[in-house]
């Protein structure tokens, strides 16, 4: 008989494959039905996209702030129902998504440096990856995904790359490669479990607890660090590759300034299409000690937004910039 794992892995690669077997414009509608059933009742994912979104823009009216967390929930559902098409399909036909590359400049690498490429969970960052493996030897950063991780790993590295664990062998892997000249990929905002090679700088504001490894690979091999997103077109029409570089100070030896140049690159990447970023993700889990837990409560708008109102009054009451 067939163990727990082994059915799940069965039913994921069955169910990609069905999707695989769908025109990427009713890829597309079915995620954005997906995406919409998901913000008809109170639940979590919901709750937590519109706390963050108000946090982060709080010039919106309550009104907009929702419309821009059900726009948010849409490309939730795309992001996740499209991946079949970037694991399943022939390479040549992924790749071919791409319809234009912004920037494609600023991956050019200096002699003898490597590069360092930042791809936030925004638009189709599994195409990101794949297209940046497509252009040359390239080391991506990767966190174990439990019962899937074979179906995962196989996906991700059909362009090329090479796998990096999150642990200390894989950081050396990361050395390694941009030693010899190569690329690396990492997705920049990921919250770090450990306080250990994290600092608290600010993330649209509000103080984001944040890594450290990008500065500390481009301090100790001189790379160059690069910004990159895959944005959704409308109606499957394929995607527009951006490449934004990176804000100064981001290889400082100053880690809140590093941190906060990273940080700054990342909502460089989300205003350029608002809506494509992963609002659910708990970007505000750890809080300094002096701020309340953001994720929590009721799961209804009306207290989502309260529970927002308190926590920018304490924000105003911090000390300095809040990050003390």
């Amino acid at each position: 008989m067939l163990d727990s794992q082994r059915l799940q892995t069965l039913a994921a690669r069955t169910l990609l494959d069905l999707l695989a077997r769908l025109p990427l414009p009713g890829v597309h509608r079915l995620g954005a039905t997906l995406g919409w059933l998901i913000g008809r009742w109170p639940n979590r994912q919901r709750r937590n996209a519109l706390i963050n979104i108000a946090l982060c823009f709080p010039e919106l009216a309550p009104a907009e702030q929702r419309r821009l967390r059900d726009a948010s929930l849409a490309e939730f559902g795309k992001t996740y129902l499209e991946i079949a098409h970037f694991w399943r399909r022939p390479v040549p036909e992924v790749l071919g998504l791409v319809r234009e590359v912004r920037g494609a400049e600023h991956l050019a690498r200096p002699a003898g440096r490597g590069l360092i490429v930042l791809s936030p969970h925004h638009g189709a960052w599994e195409l990101a990856g794949l297209h940046l493996a497509s252009l040359g030897p390239t080391t991506i950063f990767y966190r174990s995904q439990g019962p899937f991780d074979a179906l995962i790993q196989g996906g991700r590295v059909r362009t090329g790359a090479r796998l990096a664990p999150i642990n200390a062998a894989g950081i050396r892997l990361l050395l390694e490669t941009l030693q010899r000249g190569d690329q690396v990929g990492v997705l920049p905002d990921q919250e770090p479990k450990a306080d250990k090679g994290a600092v608290f700088a600010p993330f649209f504001g509000i103080p984001a607890f944040t890594m450290l490894l990008v500065n500390r690979l481009a301090r100790r091999t001189g790379a160059k660090v690069v910004f990159m997103f895959a944005e959704r077109l409308p109606c499957g029409q394929g995607f527009i590759i951006h490449c934004l570089p990176a804000p100064p100070g981001i290889d400082s030896a100053d880690e809140i300034k590093a941190a906060t140049a990273l940080n700054r690159g990342i909502e460089h990447c989300v205003r350029l299409c608002p809506a494509q970023y992963l609002w659910s993700y708990k970007r505000f889990r750890k809080r300094p000690h002096w701020l309340p837990k953001v994720y929590t409560g009721p799961l209804d708008d009306h207290a989502a937004l309260a529970q927002v109102a308190r926590l920018c009054l304490r924000l105003a009451a911090g000390q300095g910039s809040g990050l003390e």
